[in-house]
């Protein structure tokens, strides 16, 4: 399984599953969720995802194809 983006994201900036639930006012349960790959966010929910840990979405992204 591929490495959890969200999850080593909030690691990098020593923040945790329930600041970012309150951060983006989701449960804690859907950010546990995320960060455990039981389910993936939406595009929006991962937009306020980025924007709460100011980071490019595209951190919070597997890449499907090699960059040119």
């Amino acid at each position: 399984m591929a490495e959890n983006r969200i999850k080593a994201v909030l690691a990098d900036k020593k923040k945790t599953c329930r600041w970012l639930a309150q951060e983006i006012d989701m449960s804690e349960n859907t950010v546990s969720r995320w960060c455990s790959n039981k389910m993936q966010p939406s595009l929006s929910q991962l937009d306020k995802v980025a924007a709460a840990l100011d980071v490019d979405i595209r951190e919070l992204l597997r890449p499907t194809k090699e960059a040119l």
